[in-house]
């Protein structure tokens, strides 16, 4: 009969290797944790580099007849064929002559009309137009916003419908 000695008997409640088990605990929590913790900031850095950038603000009193600016130092205008209404359309043209792309998108002072961006068209002489029409509205609020976009520089141009 061979004689067990009291090093060599399992421990009853504690399986063999049960310091290896509490070494990989920590681990198996904390690896999650750190993947977690990387997604958030990978979602917190995109959304800080996609954010738009602020706006320039262009003080105009009529669109109908033109309101003028500065694109980098060079003038630029803007203006609406007709007095904008919500679900009519009208004809925006901007004229700034070294620009190489431009967009427009409408909203409301105060509530998001969700995503209504116009690309502009080249026309002659340094000339962009689109054809745009205003979101529908069912606050019969008239104060909107136009933002424009010149080349990246963002411009945001107040207007009443009213």
């Amino acid at each position: 009969m061979k004689r067990v000695r009291h090093r060599d008997r399992p421990q009853a409640g504690h399986p063999e290797g049960h310091k290896n088990l509490a070494a990989a605990y920590p681990m198996r929590v904390l690896a999650p944790l750190l993947l977690l913790v990387a997604l958030v900031a990978i979602a917190a850095a995109g959304y800080w580099l996609k954010r738009p950038p602020e706006a320039v603000a262009v003080p105009c009193v009529d669109l109908l007849a033109g309101c003028a600016f500065n694109h980098h130092g060079a003038p630029a205008s803007v203006h609406f064929s007709v007095r904008p209404a919500p679900l009519e359309a009208f004809e925006l043209n901007v004229r700034a002559v070294n620009a190489a792309r431009i967009s427009a998108e409408f909203q409301m002072v105060g509530m998001n009309m969700g995503f209504n961006r116009y690309d502009l068209r080249p026309a002659a002489n340094g000339v962009w137009t689109s054809t745009v029409t205003l979101p529908a509205c069912v606050s019969g609020q008239g104060r909107w916003m136009l933002y424009l976009d010149l080349d990246g520089s963002r411009y945001v141009l107040p207007f009443s419908t009213q």
